[in-house]
C-alpha cells in the first residue's frame, strides 16, 4: 500500500490522481492525531507506518458516516409513514389484513381524472410506495406470495420518475402511407407509459356504477324454464317479457346470465370446469387475461413483451375443450401444472351448445361470472397474439380515458344492416336466422348508422378484444349482450348495438369505441386453424427424367451422311413407320456396310 493511492478513488472510474495536472498531490485532511506529525506526511510519501496509522483513524470516521447516513434515511421513512396514516386518518387496519386481498384494493381515493393534474405522478408514486408493501397473490403461479418491504417498493416505484405531466399528453399519429401491395388494414401508433407508471396510475378504488348497484343472477332452483320461450337450457330460457323487463336499470335487479342450470358457475351447469380450476380463478382478486380454443379451431399464441411483475399478479387462463386438450398434449409442452407457458389451461366439459364458436361467446362475454373476485379483465380471441403488457393496455384504453368498458369498432363497417348482410356473403350463419334477427330488431327501432347518432362512432365492434372494469353496469351489459346470443345467432356484431342503445338511454353510462388500427397495435392476428391448413403449400414434384422425343425417317440415315440438328415441326398427325418395318431398314443398313 503507497501514499499516492490513499483516499482516492480508482477502478472502473479512474484515479482521480491520474486527472490532475502536472502531477500535483492533494493533501489528506486529518480530524484527529497529532497535527505535528500530520503536517509532514503527503500523498507523494511518509512512512508505512504512518500510513497504516492515518487508516486506521479514517476507517472509524467512515463507517460512523454510514450510519449517520443511514440512521438518517430510517428517520425520513418513518416521518413519511406518519403522514401517510395521518392522511389516513390513523387507521391501518386496511393494510395489515390484505394478506389475501388483490393489488392496490386497500387504499381508497378518488378515481383518477381525464387529464391528470400537475401533482398527479408525484402522488400516485407516494401511494404505490406503500401500496406495494402488501401480498400479492398470484393463483396461475401456484399460489406464489409475493412480498415487497418499504425500501423495495421505495425503489421500484422511483426507478422511473413519474413526469409531471401525463407523457402520452399531444400524442397524434398520422394514417398509414398508402400502399397498394397492403390495401386491408394494418396497425397504427398507439402512445403507452412503462409498466411501473401505469401500474401507478391505477384508480385505487372501484369506478361508479350508475344506478345499478346489485346484480344477481336467475338459477334453475329460483326460475321455470319454458322452451318455447328461445334460447337455451344454459341460458335460462328467459321470455321476451323477462327480456325486455331486464332494460330497465333499477338500483337492484336479477337477470338471466347463462349458468341457469346448477349451484354455482362451473358445477353442473353445463359449462363444467374441475373444482381445483374453480379455486384458483376465485383467488384471482386483479387483473385476469383470458381466452378460448374450442373444437381445435385455433392455434395457442403465447403473450409477448410482458413485464415481470404481470407474470406474478396478472392471471393468464385459456379455456379449451377435451378435444383441442388432446391436441395440446400432442403438440405442445402441457407441464404438471396444466400450463403452456403463460396460459393457465382449464379444460371445460360439457359443453352447452354444439357450434364452437357460441360456446365460445360463454368466457367472453361472462368473464365476471367466472371470476367472481376479479377486477378488470382482458378478452382476446384465440387466434390472437397478444404483445403488450396487460397493465399498459388497461393506462391506455380505461384508465387514461375514465371509463370502464372498451371495445374496437370494425374497420370497415360501420351500419348493423351492412354487417349482417357480409355475415350471410361469407356464410357465417344461416341467411334466415339472420334476416329473422335484422327484422326482429328493426321491429323494436334499430335503423341504419348515420353522423346523427354521433358522438357513437360505430353499430359494429370487432368483437375479438374487450377491455373491462367488473362493475354492475359493465357486467348487466355482458349479461344482456349474451342473452341476445343465446337467443339469435352467435354472430355478436349483430346484437351489440341494441343493448347498448337500450342501455344508455337508460343511464348516463357509455362505453368507448376505439380504431380497429389501434387494437392491431397490441394483438397480432392470425388465422383460424382450418385456413392455416388449407394455406400450406404442397411440396414441390420430383424432378423426372424427360420422355425423350420421337425422331423423324430423315433422322434415321447411314452413318456419313449430314442429318439436320433441328427439324421444322410438321403440322397434322404424322403416320409412323412400323416397328417391323424399321427394324428391317437397319438390319439392311449394318448389312450394307
Amino acid at each position: 500500500m503507497t501514499g499516492g493511492s490513499l483516499g482516492l478513488r480508482s477502478g472502473s472510474y479512474g484515479s482521480l490522481q491520474q486527472h490532475l495536472p502536472n502531477d500535483t498531490r492533494l493533501p489528506i485532511q486529518q480530524t484527529t492525531g497529532n497535527g505535528r506529525k500530520n503536517q509532514r506526511m503527503s500523498l507523494s510519501g511518509g512512512k508505512e507506518k504512518g500510513q497504516s496509522r492515518i487508516y486506521r483513524l479514517c476507517f472509524p470516521i467512515r463507517v460512523g458516516v454510514y450510519l449517520a447516513f443511514m440512521a438518517s434515511v430510517g428517520a425520513l421513512m418513518i416521518v413519511m409513514a406518519g403522514v401517510f396514516l395521518f392522511r389516513r386518518g390513523g387507521d391501518v387496519s386496511e393494510i395489515s389484513e390484505t394478506t389475501d386481498d388483490s393489488l392496490f384494493s386497500q387504499v381508497r381515493h378518488p378515481s383518477v381524472a381525464l387529464v391528470p393534474p400537475n401533482n398527479l405522478f408525484t402522488s400516485k408514486r407516494d401511494q404505490l410506495r406503500d401500496q406495494l408493501s402488501v401480498k400479492i397473490l398470484s393463483p396461475p403461479n401456484n399460489y406464489i406470495t409475493v412480498e415487497m418491504n418499504a425500501s423495495q417498493s421505495l425503489a421500484f416505484a422511483s426507478a422511473s420518475p413519474l413526469p409531471s405531466k401525463h407523457p402520452c399528453e399531444g400524442f397524434s399519429f398520422s394514417p398509414p402511407p398508402v400502399d397498394r401491395k397492403r390495401t386491408g388494414p394494418r396497425p397504427c401508433p398507439v402512445c403507452y407509459i412503462p409498466v411501473e407508471h401505469a401500474i401507478a396510475l391505477m384508480p385505487s378504488a372501484p369506478s361508479v356504477s350508475p344506478v345499478l348497484k346489485y346484480l344477481t343472477y336467475f338459477s334453475e332452483e329460483d326460475s321455470t324454464i319454458n322452451e318455447s320461450n328461445g334460447g337455451s337450457l344454459f341460458g335460462g330460457h328467459p321470455s321476451l317479457e323477462q327480456r325486455n323487463e331486464t332494460f330497465n336499470i333499477k338500483e337492484s335487479m336479477t337477470v338471466h346470465c347463462g349458468f341457469s342450470k346448477g349451484n354455482r358457475p362451473g358445477n353442473g351447469c353445463g359449462f363444467d370446469i374441475d373444482t381445483g380450476d374453480l379455486l384458483e380463478m376465485e383467488q384471482c382478486h386483479g387483473v385476469v387475461v383470458a381466452s378460448a380454443i374450442f373444437g381445435n379451431y385455433d392455434v395457442m399464441q403465447q403473450p409477448q413483451n410482458i413485464s415481470e411483475i404481470s407474470m406474478k399478479t396478472v392471471c393468464f387462463y385459456m379455456f379449451v375443450d377435451e378435444e383441442t386438450e388432446a391436441y395440446i398434449k400432442n403438440s405442445s409442452t402441457l407441464d404438471s401444472l396444466n400450463k403452456v407457458g403463460l396460459w393457465q389451461v382449464v379444460v371445460v366439459r360439457n359443453l352447452p351448445y354444439v357450434d364452437a364458436r357460441r360456446t365460445g361467446k360463454v368466457p367472453k362475454l361472462l368473464l365476471h361470472r367466472i371470476f367472481p373476485n376479479a377486477r378488470y379483465s382482458l378478452w382476446i380471441d384465440g387466434k390472437l397474439q397478444l404483445v403488450v403488457d396487460p397493465y399498459q393496455i388497461l393506462e391506455r384504453f380505461l384508465w387514461r380515458k375514465n371509463t370502464t368498458f372498451a371495445i374496437s369498432r370494425h374497420y370497415k363497417r360501420f351500419d348493423v344492416f351492412d354487417e349482417a348482410e357480409a355475415n350471410k356473403a361469407a356464410g357465417k350463419y344461416d341467411n334466415a336466422s339472420i334476416d329473422y334477427q335484422i327484422q326482429f330488431y328493426a321491429n323494436e327501432g334499430l335503423t341504419h348508422y348515420s353522423p346523427a347518432k354521433l358522438p357513437i362512432t360505430s353499430d359494429v365492434p370487432e368483437g375479438c378484444v374487450i377491455i373491462r372494469e367488473h362493475l354492475p353496469i359493465t357486467n348487466l351489459f355482458t349479461c344482456l349482450w349474451f342473452n341476445e346470443v343465446d337467443r339469435f345467432t352467435s354472430r355478436d356484431q349483430l346484437s351489440f348495438s341494441t343493448v347498448r342503445d337500450r342501455l344508455m338511454a337508460q343511464v348516463g353510462w357509455k362505453l368507448d369505441m376505439f380504431l380497429d388500427c389501434e387494437r392491431r397495435n397490441f394483438v397480432v392476428q392470425s388465422y383460424h386453424r382450418d385456413l392455416l391448413e388449407s394455406m400450406v403449400v404442397p411440396p414441390p414434384p420430383s424432378p423426372s427424367r424427360p420422355r425423350p422425343p420421337i425422331l423423324p425417317r430423315t433422322a434415321l440415315e447411314r452413318p456419313g451422311k449430314s442429318t439436320p440438328t433441328k427439324l421444322p415441326a410438321k403440322r397434322g398427325r404424322e403416320r409412323r413407320p412400323s416397328s417391323r418395318r424399321h427394324r428391317m431398314r437397319a438390319a439392311g443398313s449394318r448389312d450394307s456396310e
